[in-house]
C-alpha cells in the first residue's frame, strides 16, 4: 500500500486556530472548575466548537441558554458567560438572583460594547454591521434600549436604511466579520451618511483579520482548502468565503478529521489548511494524521504574523481562597 500512495502537498496557515479570547474563556471554565468543583453553569457554548463543549462538559460544566435553567438551590455554583459576549439585561438577572457569576466575554467584544454604549450616551443612533441571531450580535444590541441600534448585514441593507438624524450616527461592527465585506458596508454608509462617526481602529478582532490574510495567502496556490471549525461559528465560516474569493473556489468547513470527503479530495496536489478561532490545535493535528494514512504528506507552514496577545483571566480565579465572592 505505501507504495502507491499520491503524494500531496499540505499549505498550513498560520496564524491559525485558538485566539487570545478563546484561550481565556476555556480556561475560565476550567479553573472555575478547578476552584469550585463541579458543577459550574455556562451560558451558551463557552466558544463555537463542539469538541471543546464536549471536554468541558465531561470536567463538569454543565451548558445552558438561559439562567432560568439554572435549577432551584444552585444559585452559588458559579455561572460564566461565554466569550461572545451577552446582553445587560443577563448580569442584571444574575445580580437579582444573587448569583455568581463570571464574565468571560472577549475583550475585544467588552471594547465594541463600550464603544456603543459611549455613542449612544452622546446622543448617536448605532448602527451595528453583523450578523443578525449571532450571540455577539445580540450582546452587542443588548447593551442599548431596544430600537437603539439598527443592524446592517449586507451593502443592500445600506440602501434600505432610514435614519431619523444623518448627523448622528455611529456604527459598530462584530468582531468575527469579514474584513473585506465589512469594508465595503462601510464604504457603501459613508456615502450614504458622510457625517456618521465610528471606531478609530477597526472593531473586527486581530485574530479574526489575521486568520483571514493567513487565508488569503495561501489561498493562491492551493487546489482546495478544508477549514477546522463548527457551522456556527462566525468567523470559521468567513474563512471558507475568503478562501473561495481569494484563488480557491474548492474550500470546505470540516468540524473533525471523520468529515472529510475523500472523493472531494480527488485529484488535489496542494491542500490549504487553516482552523478557526475557536478550534484547537489537537483537531489540525488530527486531520494531518488522516492525510498521511491516505497521502505522502509534504508540510509547508506559510506564517503570515506573529501572534502575541495575551489577556488575563480574571482574579478571583487565581486567588487561593475558596469562597465564592
Amino acid at each position: 500500500m505505501g507504495m502507491n500512495k499520491a503524494s500531496l502537498t499540505v499549505l498550513l496557515a498560520s496564524p491559525r486556530g485558538f485566539c487570545a479570547g478563546v484561550d481565556r474563556a476555556i480556561q475560565i471554565v476550567e479553573k472555575a472548575l478547578g476552584k469550585y468543583g463541579a458543577p459550574v453553569y455556562v451560558r451558551h457554548e463557552i466558544v463555537h466548537n463542539k469538541y471543546v463543549v464536549d471536554s468541558l462538559r465531561a470536567k463538569g460544566a454543565v451548558f445552558i441558554e438561559e439562567l432560568d435553567e439554572i435549577p432551584a438551590g444552585h444559585e452559588d455554583r458559579p455561572v460564566i458567560f461565554s466569550a461572545h459576549g451577552v446582553p445587560k439585561s443577563v448580569p442584571e438577572t444574575a445580580r437579582a438572583r444573587e448569583m455568581f457569576y463570571i464574565d468571560a466575554t472577549c475583550p475585544l467584544v467588552s471594547k465594541v460594547h463600550w464603544e456603543a454604549e459611549r455613542y449612544h450616551k452622546n446622543g448617536n443612533q448605532i448602527i451595528l454591521i453583523g450578523h443578525a441571531g449571532h450571540p455577539e450580535v445580540i450582546g452587542t444590541m443588548g447593551q442599548l434600549p431596544p430600537g437603539a441600534v439598527f443592524l446592517v448585514e449586507t451593502v443592500e441593507d445600506v440602501a434600505k436604511l432610514n435614519v431619523a438624524d444623518a448627523s448622528k450616527l455611529a456604527y459598530c461592527t462584530q468582531t468575527t466579520l469579514s474584513v473585506d465585506d465589512t469594508a465595503e458596508i462601510v464604504a457603501a454608509l459613508q456615502k450614504k451618511f458622510p457625517q456618521m462617526q465610528g471606531p478609530h481602529k477597526e472593531d473586527i478582532c486581530y485574530a479574526t483579520t489575521n486568520r483571514q490574510a493567513a487565508v488569503k495567502a495561501i489561498a493562491p496556490e492551493s487546489d482546495a482548502i478544508i477549514v477546522i471549525g463548527a457551522p456556527n461559528s462566525s468567523n470559521s465560516m468567513r474563512l471558507v468565503e475568503v478562501a473561495a474569493l481569494n484563488g480557491c473556489p474548492k474550500s470546505t468547513l470540516v468540524q473533525r478529521a471523520s468529515e472529510i470527503d475523500w472523493a472531494w479530495l480527488e485529484g488535489v496536489k496542494s491542500l490549504g489548511l487553516t482552523a478557526g478561532a475557536s478550534a484547537p490545535e489537537v483537531l489540525v493535528d488530527e486531520v494531518i494524521e488522516r492525510l498521511q494514512e491516505r497521502f505522502t504528506v509534504t508540510i509547508r507552514e506559510i506564517s503570515i504574523i506573529k501572534e502575541d496577545v495575551h489577556f488575563k483571566v480574571p482574579h478571583i480565579l487565581n486567588d487561593t481562597s475558596s469562597r465564592a465572592a
